[in-house]
């Protein structure tokens, strides 16, 4: 079985590369002359732990190449994934130039019956959109070739894309036929060895299946944090509600932590385009509205903490920013709360000391040279007056507060993803602030 993956950012790539994996030989196509050059070098445009090595792998074994050819990828393929962006416009809505261009091209070229897959995240009714591209492209040509269009979307957490991939919770198909479904099942079948499922469906149920599923978990996070302020009002502790509700089987423990907003290239956008097409059809979303704003507000409430310990007075302060990754093991900075941060201390005339493991070089896109980047945690921490947690990295979880302590100008701590234990620092004499528990440490008059 051959298949073409167009498109070698996150999704294509992993996409490609996993499918490569289980022998299955991939051919990843992108216009970008410059990355598949790279590509062919090893060097990848994404960091995922494990990628790089698998990547390796299956391009010495020749299940796995890279070409711009499009047109001679499609010619003997049997499934032709589109896996392009789909960035959002202004007005929230997806845009399907990318992918609508990629039909067509698919259409200009192809020589024999293809599944045509949507694996970009896109509104219900994208793939009819598909199918009158390669519609007319065939017409043009005077081409009788038959051919169906499916939905697949992905469900990939960054950071742990291959084993999501490979040990897949479920596979969403949406398709139209029965040869379809058939040529769909043997694509899949290596991954459903392990009673891994794979879901038929109508193509509208599909792709509203993951825009339905991405918007269930913002909105799990942005309760989360509407929670853990109206914790911090109270008196309440959030860590302890959440340990609570937690145990309850219908609510569970995934995606109910406290924090500073979710951020990355999935959540933010798929939350905008599904209240956008409800809006396009006449109807109105509320809840998603309201997490939407709740995240937005988020994403500031690690920023009030710094300056209402300060006083408001922060022109001339140093602060140590552990963590600019949107989340951990990732390097994407797309929609990341450390910018929004950063941004803040910045306009109230402060200065930044950041480190984070992988993510410095694609924070240096938004923020330049306005921070300083430190070799290591500690370094950033010289003579700072505060620490800022941002991004729950494993190797900060556990540093040496005594350390910390000695580096920092004055020992004050704001944890935005709680992970320290407030009586163990207010022990050591850290005021130390967290997200949904009243500070540890007395405010300063």
């Amino acid at each position: 079985m051959k298949i073409a993956v167009v498109g070698t950012g996150y999704v294509g790539l992993v996409t490609g590369t996993c499918f490569a994996e289980v022998g299955i030989e991939v051919t990843c196509i992108d216009i970008d002359q410059k990355k598949i050059d790279n590509l062919h070098k090893g060097i990848l445009p994404i960091y995922e732990p494990g990628l790089e090595e698998m990547v390796s792998r299956n391009v010495s074994a020749g299940r796995l190449s890279f070409s711009t050819n499009l047109a001679e990828a499609i010619k003997e393929c049997d499934v032709a994934f589109i896996a392009v962006g789909t960035p959002p416009g202004e007005d929230g809505s997806a845009d399907l130039k990318y992918v609508l261009a990629v039909a067509r091209g698919i259409g200009e070229s192809m020589n024999n019956y293809c599944v045509v897959v949507t694996k970009s995240t896109v509104p219900v009714g994208t793939a009819a959109k598909v199918r009158k591209e390669l519609e007319d492209a065939l017409a043009k040509r005077g081409a009788n070739i038959e051919f169906d269009v499916a939905s697949n979307p992905e469900f990939l957490k960054e950071g742990a894309a291959i084993d999501d991939f490979l040990k897949p919770d479920r596979i969403v198909v949406g398709i139209s036929s029965e040869r379809a479904e058939e040529v769909m099942s043997r694509l899949y079948k290596p991954f459903l060895l392990n009673g891994h499922p794979i879901i038929f469906m109508d193509i509208p149920s599909a792709e509203m299946t993951k825009y339905a599923a991405n918007s269930m978990l913002a909105t799990k996070i942005s309760f989360m944090n509407d929670i853990a302020n109206l914790c911090e009002i109270m008196g309440a502790d959030v860590n302890m509600v959440r340990k609570g509700i937690g145990s309850d089987a219908r609510i569970g423990t995934k995606f109910i932590y406290p924090g500073i907003g979710y951020g990355g290239s999935c959540f933010p956008k798929d939350v905008k385009a599904l209240i956008k097409t409800a809006s396009e059809n006449g109807y109105e979303m509320q809840v998603l509205k309201a997490v939407e704003s709740v995240n937005d507000a988020q994403k500031e409430v690690l920023f009030d903490k710094v300056s209402k310990h300060f006083g408001g007075e922060l022109s001339g302060k140093k602060f140590a920013v552990w963590g600019l990754s949107f989340k951990p093991k990732t390097d994407d900075m797309r929609e990341a709360p450390s910018l929004v941060i950063i941004e803040k201390l910045l306009a109230e005339g402060g200065t930044v000391s950041a480190y984070d493991p992988v993510a410095m070089e694609e924070a240096k896109h938004s923020l330049g040279d306005r921070i300083t980047y430190a070799k290591d945690p500690f370094e950033a921490l010289v003579d700072a007056d505060a620490l800022l947690v941002v991004t729950e990295w494993p190797e900060f979880r556990s540093p040496s507060f005594e350390v910390v302590g000695k580096l920092l100008k004055d020992k004050v701590i704001f944890d935005g993803r709680n992970i320290y234990d407030p009586a163990e620092l207010r022990e050591l004499g850290f005021a130390y602030h967290c997200i949904g528990v009243k500070t540890a440490h007395k405010e300063p008059a």
